[in-house]
C-alpha cells in the first residue's frame, strides 16, 4: 500500500512538471524596459479617523458626540509611469484622481442622532511608491508597494452649507503613507495588475473655523484623519 502511494506520488509530481515546462511565458519584455506606463482603475472607500472633543454647549451642557456612519464606494483613475530600478525593485508615480463620500453622524447625551453630515471629496492624487516584486511562477508574480501620497481635494467644504446641512470645514492638503499587496498577471500582450492598499492621513484635516449659527459641530471635532482602501486594477 505504501509503495503503491509513494508510486502515484511521484506521477502526479513528474507531471506537475512537465505541465509547468510547458508553459508559455507570456510578456516577459515589460519588466526588462527601463520605464513602461499604463493607467489604473480602481474603487475605494474613504474613512476617517475621529478625535471628538467633547465639548458641551448651550445652557443645558449639550455635547456632541461624532461618529463615522457607513462607508461609502467611491472610484479612482490614474496614470501608470514605472521606472525599473533592478530585478526586483520599481519605482512608479502615479498621478490620478479619486472620488469618493464619507457621512458624520452627531449625537447628543442621550444618544439620539441630530444631524448626518455627508463629506464629498474629489483628490488630486500624487503617489509616489517602491514595488518589491517577487519571484516570477510561470505568468504570475506577487509583489509589495508602499510609499508616500500628496494630496489635494478640490471638492472639499469650503464654506458652511445650511441647505445640505454641513457645518464643518476640511484643509485642502494631506500627506498619506500607503501600504499594499498585489500580484501582476502576465498575458499575451500586457501585464494585468490587481492590488490592495491602504492609506493613512498623517494630517488633522478638520478646519478650527465654526459657523456663527452652529460653531458646536466644528467644536465638537478635535482631529480628523483621513483614510482610504483601495482596489486597484493596473493595465501595463
Amino acid at each position: 500500500m505504501k509503495k503503491a502511494v509513494i508510486i502515484l506520488f511521484l506521477g502526479i509530481l513528474s507531471q506537475t512538471m512537465f505541465a509547468q515546462d510547458d508553459i508559455m511565458l507570456n510578456y516577459q519584455g515589460v519588466d526588462r524596459k527601463t520605464i513602461h506606463f499604463g493607467f489604473t482603475l480602481g474603487f475605494n472607500t474613504m474613512d476617517f479617523k475621529l478625535t471628538p472633543s467633547m465639548n458641551s454647549f448651550g445652557p443645558d451642557s449639550t455635547v456632541l458626540i461624532p461618529e463615522i456612519n457607513d462607508l461609502v464606494p467611491g472610484f479612482h483613475v490614474a496614470i501608470v509611469s514605472n521606472l525599473r530600478l533592478n530585478d526586483n525593485w520599481d519605482l512608479r508615480f502615479l498621478p490620478g484622481i479619486a472620488l469618493g463620500q464619507r457621512k458624520i453622524l452627531f449625537y447628543d447625551n442621550d444618544k439620539n442622532v441630530v444631524s448626518e453630515m455627508k463629506i464629498e471629496s474629489t483628490f488630486i492624487d500624487l503617489p509616489l511608491s517602491l514595488k518589491y516584486k517577487a519571484t516570477r511562477i510561470n505568468n504570475t508574480r506577487p509583489y509589495l508597494i508602499g510609499g508616500i501620497n500628496i494630496r489635494n481635494d478640490m471638492a472639499r467644504n469650503k464654506e458652511f452649507n445650511e441647505d445640505e446641512e454641513i457645518y464643518i470645514k476640511l484643509k485642502p492638503f494631506d500627506v498619506y503613507y500607503e501600504l499594499g499587496v498585489g500580484v501582476d498577471f502576465y498575458l499575451a500582450y500586457f501585464k494585468f495588475s490587481t492590488e490592495i492598499k491602504y492609506s493613512v492621513g498623517t494630517l488633522n484635516v478638520v478646519s478650527s473655523d465654526a459657523s456663527d449659527d452652529y460653531p458646536q459641530y466644528a467644536n465638537s471635532i478635535d482631529k480628523l484623519n483621513s483614510r482610504m482602501f483601495m482596489v486597484s486594477l493596473h493595465f501595463e
